[in-house]
């Protein structure tokens, strides 16, 4: 069989698993968030924090909780890596380094799961397990919980309450995310991901030297590090190594894993605004941008232009032999269209085409289809700017799903929107103005070496996590620059979309009328991908120009 026809095969039965569990899946996700009762081991923790759960809170409060929680969490996971010497499990490790401490805490309660470290030598399976697998729960339920706090803004009318913060975050973590991650990591252990927590085995190498190859309890925190699209591996080199992703089998389950709560969140947010087309659209602008990515990455990749690949006959340097390009390309297309930043393969040897694609799918703001949470309330912000935009260029009423589209609403989905160009463009910028950071951080010049600045921003900004491996950013700059993009790059945009889903919730319902554009049909979801591309366009071609276009043109 033809390499390209096992990778044909291979996007075939992914897209016909996620059609299988599309209706079934989305359907219980909407359950979870609309049911009034409350589970006996739910109601236990409400008493132990002291939550009421059945009041409701305003936009105000509910993101108080997200940031209070968040900033807890931050301090928690600090100083979980501070006093890693006098935990159990510690594997007689040192405490963690102040600023890797700092980055890492960030990292991981913002979804980004950036690792400037090495994990099998820096972090004990305490810190792994207890510090950096529970913020894979917990920071990828606060992003379900956002979304659904938008979706009550359109489904509510007048009324300054948009659900429960607590709640909706108990109920992610305890509902969706934990069976689902219980059930996926006895299927990786069964094909062959490592669950153990030993130390490591010691072999002979052919060299005849004594080697410690170290393990980990590997399973668990891959099965979530995927579904709750973290990224975080717990080996260095990600879902590369063996004892994370061992074969195709692994390899095609992480990445169902990824995509099924982005792309089933769709049909939840139809069933909840009692119209399932208007899920359709959004999972059709998802499809579209995710399949035309993977094409021009699988072209690239398998046309390479390089001198080196071009002698090679294909472009497989930084890939695994036992996944070739077809699976390593659907592996970082999937990757980095979600807040995801696991990685099969090294995005710094692809090709400047293929790499500036994975860059282009964060850039697009990683809502093909984005991350567990964000991808939907991603979407819908540029929905709520595509709509607007339509009305100012034929008159139509600026109305979506029966709420009217004013200043107020139009200015807190710019503000989610340009939040990240900001980090990404300030944060590059301030890099390159550091010659001496550069030189220090960088293994490539020219256009390659831009392109792996811009793809550490944007991945910082984007909370996505994955990186061009030619770059060192463990000095106190990169620490604190890409920290910083990290927390303004999650908590901004989070607040605009709350303070967003309360000025919904407050307006009346109004009824369709004869100016009001169709949302739920295949021309919305031609304005809905157009903004996607334009805004990105219009933001980073200069800065793409300068790197991956460049790259792809030598």
């Amino acid at each position: 069989m033809s390499t390209t026809l096992a990778g044909l095969l291979q996007v075939g039965v992914l897209l016909l698993l996620l059609a299988a569990v599309y209706v079934p899946f989305g359907n219980y996700i909407a359950g979870v968030y609309t049911g009034a009762r409350h589970l006996r081991f739910e109601r236990a923790i409400y008493r132990i924090v002291r939550v009421d759960p059945d009041s409701e809170q305003r936009w105000t409060v509910y993101a108080a909780g997200v940031l209070g929680f968040s900033f807890v969490s931050v301090l928690l996971l600090y100083l979980l890596q501070r006093f890693q010497p006098f935990l159990p499990l510690d594997l007689g490790r040192g405490a963690v380094d102040p600023g890797i401490a700092f980055n890492t805490a960030i990292s991981f309660v913002t979804n980004t799961n950036w690792q400037s470290y090495v994990p099998e030598s820096v972090m004990g399976h305490t810190v792994q397990m207890a510090g950096l697998t529970v913020q894979n729960f917990v920071s990828g339920a606060v992003g379900i919980a956002v979304a659904v706090a938008l979706i009550r803004g359109f489904i509510r009318a007048s009324t300054d309450r948009i659900g429960n913060f607590w709640v909706d975050l108990t109920r992610g973590v305890i509902r969706i995310l934990l069976p689902v991650a219980f059930v996926s990591a006895i299927v990786l252990v069964a094909t062959g991901v490592v669950m153990s927590l030993r130390t490591g085995v010691d072999v002979t190498g052919i060299d005849g030297q004594r080697h410690t190859i170290a393990l980990a309890p590997a399973a668990s925190q891959e099965a979530i590090k995927e579904l709750g699209t973290n990224g975080g591996g717990i080996f260095n080199t990600n879902s590369s190594h063996p004892f994370e992703n061992p074969n195709g089998w692994s390899n095609l389950l992480e990445i169902f894993l990824i995509l099924v709560i982005p792309v089933s969140l769709t049909r939840a947010f139809g069933v909840m605004v009692r119209d399932t087309r208007q899920g359709h659209v959004l999972l059709g602008v998802m499809g579209a941008l995710w399949g035309a990515m993977l094409a021009v990455a699988w072209w690239a990749e398998t046309h390479p232009n390089g001198p080196a690949t071009l002698a090679a006959g294909a472009a497989m340097e930084g890939k695994e032999v036992r996944f070739d390009i077809p699976s390593s390309v659907l592996f970082a297309v999937s990757t980095t269209g979600t807040s995801t930043g696991a990685v099969n393969g090294m995005h710094d040897s692809y090709t400047g085409l293929g790499g500036g694609v994975a860059l282009l799918n964060m850039l697009f703001g990683e809502v093909a289809p984005g991350g567990v949470g964000t991808g939907l309330y991603g979407l819908l912000v540029l929905a709520v700017i595509a709509v607007f935009l339509a009305g100012l260029m034929v008159g139509r009423t600026p109305e979506y799903l029966g709420k009217k589209l004013g200043r107020q609403q139009v200015t807190a989905a710019a503000i989610a929107i340009l939040a990240m160009p900001t980090m990404v463009l300030l944060g590059s910028g301030a890099a390159l103005a550091q010659p001496g950071e550069l030189n220090a951080a960088l293994a490539n010049s020219g256009a390659h070496g831009f392109s792996e600045v811009l793809y550490a921003y944007a991945s910082a900004g984007n909370n996505n996590g994955s990186a061009f491996a030619g770059i060192t950013v463990t000095s106190p700059f990169f620490q604190s620059t890409l920290g910083l993009a990290m927390l303004f790059g999650r908590f901004i945009p989070i607040l605009a979309v709350l303070a967003l889903a309360g000025s919904l919730a407050a307006q009346r319902r109004v009824e369709p009328g004869a100016g009001t554009l169709p949302t739920d049909g295949v021309l919305f979801g031609v304005l809905v991908t157009g903004t996607v591309v334009i805004v990105a366009a219009l933001t980073f071609f200069p800065a793409l120009g300068l790197g991956p276009i460049a790259e792809a043109l030598a």
